[in-house]
């Protein structure tokens, strides 16, 4: 039996933005763009890396969420509390470089942690914190 990770889901309060930062600064392809009356939802992954991806979602929007209940989650993403991820690179430097230049808010540079990894952070233009590895 093999298990893949397919789909991760991060919420995005401006498809726009999120699609630049996401398409244009970390170099991931457009698998999907789907939109439903004023919302949208984009698909992007790594190039060449057709089993995995990430799904940007327009947040809170399950019709069962009360208004303040709504208002906590957008939150919290605002606080970079709501969805983390990491991804991975085999060059850290040269992408905190790029981030930094395209204006990514930086929130850790590069550095070797104690417990045996190196990396950064950064959010995306909705607040999510992504955090990034270097490969070994």
């Amino acid at each position: 039996m093999n298990i893949t990770i397919h789909y991760a889901f991060l919420p995005h309060t401006d498809a726009e933005a999120a699609l630049g930062f996401y398409r244009d600064v970390l170099g991931f392809e457009v698998r999907n763009d789907v939109g439903y009356e004023d919302l949208r939802w984009i698909t992007v992954g790594p190039a060449g890396q057709q089993g995995t991806s990430i799904v940007l979602h327009p947040p809170a929007v399950d019709p069962g969420l009360t208004d303040e209940e709504r208002h906590t989650v957008l939150d919290l993403i605002g606080k970079g509390a709501h969805t983390p991820i990491t991804l991975a690179t085999d060059d850290l430097d040269g992408l905190f470089e790029r981030l930094r230049a395209a204006g990514a808010e930086v929130v850790q540079e590069p550095v070797d942690q104690d417990y045996g990894v190196r990396d950064c952070a950064f959010r995306d233009p909705t607040g999510n914190i992504i955090r990034v590895n270097q490969l070994v």
